[in-house]
């Protein structure tokens, strides 16, 4: 059983919807990253997202583009993601970390050796936004061969039978997209996510994770009543920006926020 697995699995038996924060590795920083992730874990996280950085982020607002701007102007490399996960794994061996990311990257290094990279960093899942199930056939042999997750997204616009292809290439759980836009968006229709993962329920039993446009406790608890997972990106890193110029006053900003939500999600 994979650590993403066990976590969900976990959290069932308590009852418990998974909060999954999502920061960007090397944002504002490299040397504060590992400190963040020990943060969101301390403030209710159950499983961390850390973007590897990009320089065409096309699924990205511009809060989490910006962020990984300020990450590469640090050059921080995939290698350096690795190395923030390994230093994260000194202390917690627990906590699941998924890294979400772009492909291009992953073709440099080649499929085998990011896959063991990654395993050997004790990451335990793998999101690469721009490359669809019918595509991944390779990538996803290496990624189960050294026992990774290979998560993929569904969309509001996502017929049944892509649903069905999308169930059968991931594993740990599906991330919904909650709506047509990119992070950050803020036409999020609760009703019309229930509805969806509703639909993606009748093709699978995986946990279903839904993510873009959650920006606060509200919106937390309320789709905590609907989503195995509530996935929490851009009004992080809307703090981290508004911090920059107080690096030491970010940790508690990140903590504030994720409490707040953690307390609201367990409410319900």
């Amino acid at each position: 059983m994979s650590r993403i697995t066990g976590c969900f699995a976990d959290l069932k038996a308590r009852g418990r919807t998974a909060l999954l924060p999502f920061i960007t590795a090397g944002d504002p920083h490299p040397d504060l990253t590992v400190g963040f992730m020990h943060d969101l874990v301390e403030a209710g996280a159950d499983i961390i997202e850390l973007g590897v950085p990009f320089s065409d982020p096309m699924a990205e607002g511009p809060v989490i583009q910006r962020a990984s701007e300020r990450a590469l102007q640090h050059h921080v490399s995939l290698y350096d993601v690795f190395g923030m996960v390994k230093a994260f794994r000194q202390t917690n061996h627990r906590t699941p970390v998924i890294l979400m990311g772009y492909l291009n990257p992953v073709e440099v290094m080649g499929y085998g050796e990011f896959a063991r990279n990654a395993a050997d960093a004790g990451v335990d899942g793998i999101l690469t936004v721009d490359v669809p199930p019918e595509e991944s056939h390779d990538l996803i042999l290496a990624l189960r061969n050294a026992g990774l997750d290979a998560i993929y997204l569904a969309a509001p616009t996502s017929r049944r039978h892509r649903l069905e292809m999308i169930a059968d290439a991931t594993s740990g759980f599906i991330y919904y997209v909650s709506l047509k836009g990119v992070t950050g968006s803020a036409n999020l229709v609760l009703e019309e996510v229930a509805a969806k993962l509703k639909e993606i329920r009748e093709v699978t039993d995986m946990p279903l994770g839904v993510g873009f446009g959650i920006k606060d406790a509200h919106m937390a608890a309320a789709m905590a009543k609907i989503a195995d997972a509530v996935v929490v990106g851009s009004a992080l890193v809307s703090r981290i920006e508004a911090n920059i110029s107080k690096p030491d006053k970010i940790g508690a900003e990140l903590k504030q926020l994720l409490q707040e939500m953690r307390t609201a999600m367990d409410a319900v």
